[in-house]
């Protein structure tokens, strides 16, 4: 873009304690640039507090009281002041000068007596590279929020994949729904409470966590594939329908990994939901299911979800049993530490005692809750 291309569109400050040089260069530049003058730095710097933001500042280093070196300095502290392209005028020819200028934050040194091609060539180029630099801002600004955009997007339609999945559990099996939803915030609450533990630091970071949490009503998916008569049974199943639930923990992974597999990519969330569809009916000493792994080579999602899970089971009323109190609940999930779980896992479940039981009473199966209540009312429990 050449000067006259500017014209109107960038303001100069010319700063300079000879009134002969203010009004040559003000002469000089006004057919380019809207031009204003001080005859100091402190009246630079009062006219730019007051308002007057220039778009590059022409600064003469030797003048009375603040020297240009000194009026640069405050102007590069400054947040609001510290990318307006300063250049020098100064009659100084030693190299230490032109250092210390450019030390300061200048971009470019002229010297006086002026040469008027020179100084209207090196302010245009200065403006051009500050319009280019202010641009590439801007698209930098408009590249982060359309990245912030599209990874709401993305994180919306994984939500919805999961609801619109959950939803099916959910209308086979009405019991489904609120179990989802407290296990998801019993896992949240295990995670955050365990994020510094050496153990688990490595494993459970901010975004870790969230993944955890986006995957976890993923968890029990597989008993989709479960026959109505065993999944619907009111009552305690048989050693073979045992044995056919017990898939759900396969069936669910390896839904989730077809469904991956149509995607052609590794998807996070969706691994980590493979993990505890898959693993969280293992045991801490080698005695679950479907693959009897024991210890860490359980991975960490699977053993938050185990203690949630079986303590949600032992709380929730149902057809053939009735809910738990949390305290026995409790009492069976420390007895079972070292056993069925992770020791760590079990005791950050009882440190969490009182958070675990304002979720269960927050997302609580209110039917079941009603037939707990009526039966603490008989004095069954």
């Amino acid at each position: 873009m050449g000067a006259d291309k500017l014209i109107h569109a960038a303001s100069v400050l010319v700063v300079d304690d000879g009134a002969d040089n203010r009004l040559l260069l003000s002469e000089l530049l006004r057919p380019f640039y809207r031009v204003d003058a001080a005859a100091d730095g402190e009246q630079a710097l009062k006219m730019i507090a007051a308002g007057h933001k220039p778009d590059i500042i022409l600064l003469d280093v030797v003048m009375p009281g603040m020297s240009g070196f000194d009026v640069c300095r405050q102007l590069k502290s400054r947040a609001d002041t510290q990318d307006i392209p300063i250049i020098f005028l100064t009659s100084l020819n030693a190299t230490e000068d032109e250092t210390r200028g450019l030390v300061l934050g200048a971009v470019d040194y002229v010297t006086k007596p002026v040469n008027p091609p020179v100084v209207i060539t090196r302010i245009a180029n200065h403006l051009r590279l500050r319009a280019a630099t202010e641009f590439l801002k801007d698209k930098n600004a408009y590249l982060e929020q359309e990245v912030a955009r599209r990874t709401a997007e993305l994180t919306a339609v994984q939500e919805v994949t999961i609801l619109a999945l959950t939803s099916l559990a959910e209308a086979r099996d009405n019991e489904t729904g609120s179990h989802i939803r407290r296990t998801q915030h019993y896992v949240k609450a295990l995670a955050d409470h365990l994020k510094d533990h050496p153990r688990f630091a490595g494993d459970l970071d901010e975004a870790s966590r969230r993944l955890l949490f986006q995957s976890a009503p993923l968890h029990d998916i597989g008993k989709i594939g479960i026959p109505d008569r065993i999944l619907l049974k009111p009552g305690r199943l048989s050693p073979e329908e045992f044995e056919v639930m017990k898939t759900h923990t396969t069936l669910g992974r390896d839904a989730i990994q077809r469904a991956e597999d149509q995607l052609g990519m590794d998807v996070p969330f969706l691994r980590m939901a493979k993990q505890m569809a898959h693993g969280h009916q293992e045991r801490w000493d080698g005695s679950g299911y479907p693959e009897g792994r024991a210890g860490d080579a359980i991975p960490v999602c699977a053993r938050l979800m185990a203690v949630a899970d079986v303590y949600d089971a032992l709380i929730s009323a149902r057809i053939y049993k009735t809910g738990m109190p949390h305290a026995e609940a409790a009492q069976y999930i420390a007895q079972k530490r070292g056993v069925d779980f992770d020791p760590d896992v079990v005791d950050a479940f009882l440190a969490l005692q009182a958070e675990f039981q304002d979720i269960a009473q927050r997302f609580g199966d209110q039917e079941s809750f009603k037939a707990e209540d009526r039966l603490r009312e008989s004095g069954t429990v």
